[in-house]
């Protein structure tokens, strides 16, 4: 019983001790929440991750298959029902011959028209995943090696575009419905412009202008729309677009001049111009500059001269001060020989006379109404005819009228020629109009021009009849024989005191060496006045020089004996 009772009480203080430590000892720190990083290790083979939020991309289909309407599929299947009809657009198929894979292709072409009705009724909102892969499909289906162009076919030049065959693409039909896709998809309203950015980057739109040299000009109109709309939409491309299309131009007017979409390009610039700013950054001064202007060099500008024309008529009439160096920069890539080209360019200067003020137009009127003149003088009769209409302009007459001083001596030579003497009655007749207004606007300015009219034509049927007696004279010296007529350099000769330096003076005239059988040098001097009095046919060698010389009106280092 006594061992019973000690065991007890021994019990008993143990309990209260350990009552004691539990008191002192420290709070644990809470226990860490679990790290969210899986290991993978040995022992954790049975974990498995969770899965990721978000539609899974289904495989690519092999072949052709019918997939339900979208409208008929449940809400929780759309995504990949839609990511599924994407995939059965990528498949590309033979439109030569049209008999060839017939279902496979109509299966595509009503797969692609529900897409573009999906996407114009924002009936199913698309994802960053959808938008990724419909985006892929339609880079697929458009950018493809464009067929040879005509001209490198056969090898030659290339001709006038208006003059070529229309080309049609036989895969449009297809082609189409990827394009409206691709444009439904750019203007729609859920269409959200920071994602669809990552997408149609710079890439696509480099890509996007490359395609604008094929043949088919109705691709070329759904490209014009949708880059149009891509500038309008995506404001952070724009720097990236113009100077994509600056390098197109510079390339076409300075290497190939072979580029299907210059029309194209022009109408899209356009719309840009519309929309500057004024005063203009000297980047568009300089795109003026530098494309627009030297697009008026290629031969084949008449195919998108209206497009150009608008293109610089908008610029004047942005900023009248443009105005001297749009006429200036014309007047530098003015044609010489082809009569079409000038007139197209003198209807274009007459647009942008119309809105050039006075104040400009001072500071070009004499370069511009000299080549004015050329053209008045012109033996073909469109251009003198397109030159003499400026006159029905009310605005070019007003700004005439007000500088007549400095405009009718200049163009006053060319008018009475052309009334004494031009082929065309027409062009006679209107002529004598355009005269009979500076008659009426100032009759003694007109004749005091005619006076010196007058005089320049007395004093030029006077050279011309010292010329003829000139050659006369040389004539009959060759003929009497006592003098033998050679070419001898003037290097070396000895002059005259009186005759030195007169050589290489046109108003001298020119100097003669006289070389007779006795050899014996004697020197005269014929005024000829004009280097049309010398002529390389005359026949004033004799047989041993012909063969080995040749005579230059313009050699002033020589001199004929």
């Amino acid at each position: 019983m006594k061992n019973k009772n000690k065991m007890f009480n021994k019990i008993m203080k143990r309990g209260k001790k350990a009552s004691r430590e539990s008191v002192e000892a420290p709070v644990p720190a809470p226990a860490a929440p679990p790290s969210a990083v899986t290991v993978n290790h040995a022992s954790r083979t049975n974990v498995t991750p969770k899965p990721t939020a978000g539609p899974v991309v289904p495989p690519r289909p092999k072949t052709v298959e019918v997939l339900p309407n979208l409208k008929d599929t449940p809400i929780n299947e759309k995504h990949g029902v839609f990511i599924r009809k994407v995939h059965v657009c990528c498949f590309f198929f033979d439109f030569v011959d049209t008999m060839k894979s017939a279902r496979e292709k109509e299966i595509k072409r009503q797969t692609l028209a529900e897409l573009i009705d999906i996407v114009q009724k924002g009936s199913c909102k698309m994802n960053e995943i959808m938008q990724d892969e419909m985006i892929k499909m339609i880079a697929l289906n458009i950018f493809r090696c464009l067929p040879p162009a005509a001209h490198e076919i056969t090898g030659g030049p290339g001709g006038d575009p208006e003059e070529e065959d229309m080309y049609m693409d036989p895969s449009w039909p297809h082609l189409q419905l990827v394009y409206e896709l691709l444009l439904r998809y750019v203007v729609s309203s859920d269409t959200d412009a920071r994602i669809a950015k990552r997408y149609l980057n710079h890439s696509f739109v480099l890509k996007l202008l490359d395609l604008f040299d094929c043949e088919d000009i109705r691709e070329r109109e759904y490209l014009k729309t949708i880059l149009h709309r891509m500038y309008g939409r995506f404001m952070v491309h724009r720097p990236y677009i113009r100077s994509a299309m600056n390098n197109i131009l510079y390339r076409f007017i300075f290497e190939t001049e072979r580029y299907g979409g210059v029309n194209e390009l022009l109408e899209i610039i356009s719309s840009i111009i519309y929309g500057f700013s004024v005063p203009m950054k000297e980047e568009y001064k300089l795109f003026l500059i530098r494309a627009l202007i030297p697009l008026h060099k290629p031969k084949c500008v008449a195919s998108y001269h209206h497009q150009l024309s608008y293109c610089m008529t908008l610029f004047v009439e942005k900023d009248y001060r443009l105005a001297d160096i749009v006429i200036r920069g014309l007047l530098k890539c003015w044609p010489i020989s082809n009569c079409g080209k000038e007139v197209l360019f003198l209807g274009e200067l007459e647009e942008i006379l119309e809105f050039t003020q006075s104040l400009e137009f001072k500071r070009c009127m004499v370069p511009l109404f000299k080549q004015i003149g050329r053209s008045i003088r012109s033996p073909h009769f469109q251009v003198a005819e397109r030159a003499l209409f400026w006159w029905n302009n009310e605005h070019i007459v007003a700004l005439i009228a007000e500088n007549r001083h400095v405009i009718l001596p200049i163009i006053f030579d060319p008018l009475e020629k052309n009334i004494q003497y031009h082929w065309n009655q027409a062009i006679n007749g209107l002529s004598s109009n355009v005269r009979r207004m500076f008659v009426e606007m100032d009759s003694e300015l007109y004749e005091r021009c005619q006076r010196q009219y007058e005089e320049k034509e007395t004093m030029a049927e006077e050279l011309e009849e010292r010329r003829i007696t000139t050659w006369k004279r040389l004539e009959e010296t060759r003929c009497s024989g006592d003098v033998e007529f050679r070419r001898l350099p003037l290097a070396g000769c000895l002059l005259p005191r009186e005759l030195e330096g007169k050589e290489k003076d046109p108003n001298q005239g020119v100097l003669l060496l006289l070389e007779t059988h006795a050899a014996h040098l004697s020197i005269a001097q014929v005024s000829l006045q004009g280097s049309d009095a010398l002529q390389p046919d005359v026949g004033l060698y004799s047989s041993e020089w012909h063969e080995t010389n040749h005579f230059h009106a313009d050699d002033s280092s020589c001199l004929t004996v």
